[in-house]
């Protein structure tokens, strides 16, 4: 049997210990976000210094991105049933320890290792998005929901910053693992002094069999996702791993839909509002994933294929700073912008305003002035969105569920970023520059085109899940 543990209620966060305990997410969140894109712009010169071939480095990225997989929903659950705040403190204590061990690697097998603990630490997102709903004002919520989302798009182009700022002082790839590895420090030591669970846990045992099958049929979809361009779509092992996926899910629904206290509860993932929720997050981590590779492959060509801008690793970062400012800007409008709005039509505009940037890229690509007023709005949009789709994610649940209903939520929103990956990649190697292996304007054109409507679709889905909502009482 489940058994419903309540939180003390004398330890209850006020004033400014709430917002300190915001100050630590935040900064925690940033630093997972960080982890995530560093390593994208070492490729190429971990590819040197291991000495190895770009079929073994891309494990670098990949091992991480199998690893929230993995972890997200199993943390996330776990919190649910036994304390947020002790999960997020694991989480954190993961990525942790893995930049420690990446920042001592000295083979690719350790370095894969390391990248696969920091990976783990994706789970920190929904985590911290369930504590916010448990400990803050219902007025508040919106607001720091929107703060720690903004998190990603910062610490993504910062991870960017960092890395060329590096780059340019030394060949190794140490230091960057050993920034990582004292922020997370950092945010752990704040997380444990400030942040306290207030709400209700869930207790009981966890869903161990649910648990395996979920990770088995996660891995194995997302490796094919993810290797499909170098194995090739129609090779034996893509196919594979596509049928062995098939087959584990099945078995997965059959096990949550038997076991009286399931890992996941399926309507979390399909039920009701909770699948337009979910369909919405995967068009848009499509979107916001699929811009974040073509606007650094973009930036980073050289002006003699016709288009590209010559830049650095560095002038990516730096010209993303318009959409960390708008964005941030945003996440702290997002609560009054909910509660004038809801969640599901905030979501639907900040999509509309991602969508537009990108489409202004689509059609004007040719300097860089297109490029920063593109990355202001569409960080203007993420801003609103991601605030918007952290609250539209969790408030149709129990509190006791929060943390399994967010981490769905951002798994399908990695799985669609994942697919985005995959499918531009496909693009950018088959329309090339004649006699070269460069990928032509027209390939960058018809790949931004595909995420805007994909951000158009996210919009809609958004606007349809408000007006079905309309008439619920207590939605809107």
């Amino acid at each position: 049997m489940t058994e419903t543990v309540v939180a003390d209620p004398s330890v209850v966060p006020q004033g400014k210990q709430l917002w300190l305990t915001l100050l630590a997410l935040s900064m925690a969140g940033m630093v997972v976000s960080v982890q995530q894109t560093v390593v994208i712009p070492l490729l190429p010169r971990l590819m040197v210094t291991l000495d190895v071939p770009v079929a073994e480095v891309t494990w670098v990225f990949t091992a991480s991105l199998l690893a929230a997989a993995v972890a997200t929903p199993l943390l996330s659950r776990l919190g649910d049933m036994y304390g947020k705040k002790r999960m997020i403190l694991f989480t954190v204590g993961l990525l942790v320890l893995g930049s420690v061990v990446c920042a001592l690697s000295g083979s690719l097998a350790v370095l894969i290792a390391g990248r696969a603990l920091q990976g783990a630490s994706a789970a920190l997102i929904p985590l911290a998005i369930g504590m916010i709903r448990d400990s803050f004002p219902r007025t508040r919520v919106m607001t720091a929901i929107g703060v720690v989302s903004a998190t990603m798009g910062v610490g993504g182009n910062l991870g960017m910053i960092v890395t060329g700022l590096i780059a340019d002082r030394t060949p190794s790839h140490h230091p960057v693992f050993w920034i990582t590895a004292g922020l997370a420090a950092a945010a752990f030591v704040l997380i444990a002094l400030s942040a306290h669970d207030t709400g209700s846990k869930a207790g009981g045992r966890p869903d161990f069999i649910g648990a395996v099958l979920l990770s088995c049929w996660l891995v194995c979809l997302l490796l094919a996702i993810s290797k499909g361009n170098d194995w090739g779509w129609g090779s034996g092992r893509v196919v594979g791993l596509f049928a062995a996926a098939t087959a584990l899910c099945a078995v997965w629904v059959f096990s949550q839909l038997r076991v009286r206290a399931p890992m996941v509860r399926l309507q979390l993932l399909v039920g009701g509002r909770s699948l337009q929720a979910n369909l919405a997050s995967l068009l848009l981590g499509f979107a916001m994933f699929g811009s974040f590779a073509l606007v650094s492959s973009f930036i980073q060509t050289p002006p003699s294929a016709g288009y590209g801008f010559g830049g650095s690793v560095l002038d990516v970062g730096l010209y993303a700073l318009p959409s960390t400012v708008t964005m941030l800007a945003a996440s702290f409008m997002a609560g009054r912008l909910s509660a004038r709005l809801g969640p599901a039509h905030s979501l639907a505009l900040g999509a509309a305003l991602c969508s537009a940037g990108f489409g202004w890229f689509t059609l004007f690509n040719a300097s860089v002035l297109d490029l920063l007023g593109a990355n202001a709005l569409q960080g203007l949009g993420f801003g609103v969105a991601y605030a918007a789709l952290g609250a539209l994610a969790v408030q149709h649940v129990p509190m006791d569920q929060s943390g399994i209903a967010s981490g769905i939520n951002s798994l399908v929103r990695s799985i669609g970023g994942s697919v985005s990956g995959a499918a531009t990649a496909a693009l950018l190697t088959s329309i090339t520059i004649a006699g070269t292996a460069i990928p032509s304007r027209d390939a960058y054109v018809l790949s931004f085109a595909i995420i805007t409507v994909s951000a158009i679709a996210s919009a809609a889905v958004a606007l349809v899940s408000g007006t079905m909502a309309r008439g619920v009482p207590g939605v809107r």
